[in-house]
């Protein structure tokens, strides 16, 4: 019993999938490029993904990398229009459109390269996912109010739809997520 209870649970990133992706997860491929992008300084790396996280890692990895590939699947970005501008203005930064992951290569010390599925390969150590997070929040289901994509719905800042019960963080629905909060 409480007369107040705070949800902070956070959120996950989403992955790919691929057996090899789960084998190079912190020796070389990562999904937080904030976290882990300084490993990488003045190396070539990757970027996978075309949504505004990809293109804010693309750019905030820019800044200390030598060259970004960024691979989106599609044959253009989803990003908000001015991220976008803002990544094509950078000179150190190549985006391959039309393209998937097919496969992360590399030995026991780490990525060496990743494999695109129409044959093209990149040498990188360096390979950031970033396509989305998903809010923790599975053991809520039918106990709170979440959105479709499963976010705590908040009413007047923090409260949620359960008396004394507020949420904050990457686990609330809304425009700021784990940068700002």
């Amino acid at each position: 019993e409480c007369d107040a209870l705070i949800i902070a649970t956070g959120s996950s990133a989403k992955y790919l999938g691929l057996d090899s992706e789960k084998e190079f997860l912190g020796n070389g491929v990562s999904a937080c490029a904030t976290c882990d992008g300084y490993f990488f300084k003045d190396l070539d790396v990757v970027v996978v993904g075309g949504g505004n996280t990809a293109v804010e890692e693309a750019l905030y990895l820019a800044n200390t990398s030598s060259k970004v590939t960024l691979i989106h699947r599609g044959s253009k970005l989803r990003a908000e229009a001015i991220l976008q501008d803002k990544l094509f203005e950078k000179e150190n930064i190549e985006v391959i459109f039309n393209s998937e992951v097919e496969e992360f290569v590399g030995t026991t010390t780490g990525l060496s390269q990743v494999k695109l599925k129409d044959g093209k390969v990149i040498d990188t150590l360096g390979a950031f996912i970033a396509i989305g997070h998903t809010p923790n929040t599975a053991f809520l289901n039918g106990k709170i109010e979440l959105s479709e994509d499963g976010h705590i719905v908040t009413y007047n800042g923090s409260q949620t739809s359960v008396e004394g019960v507020f949420a904050c963080g990457d686990v609330v629905e809304g425009v700021y997520r784990q940068a700002i909060i």
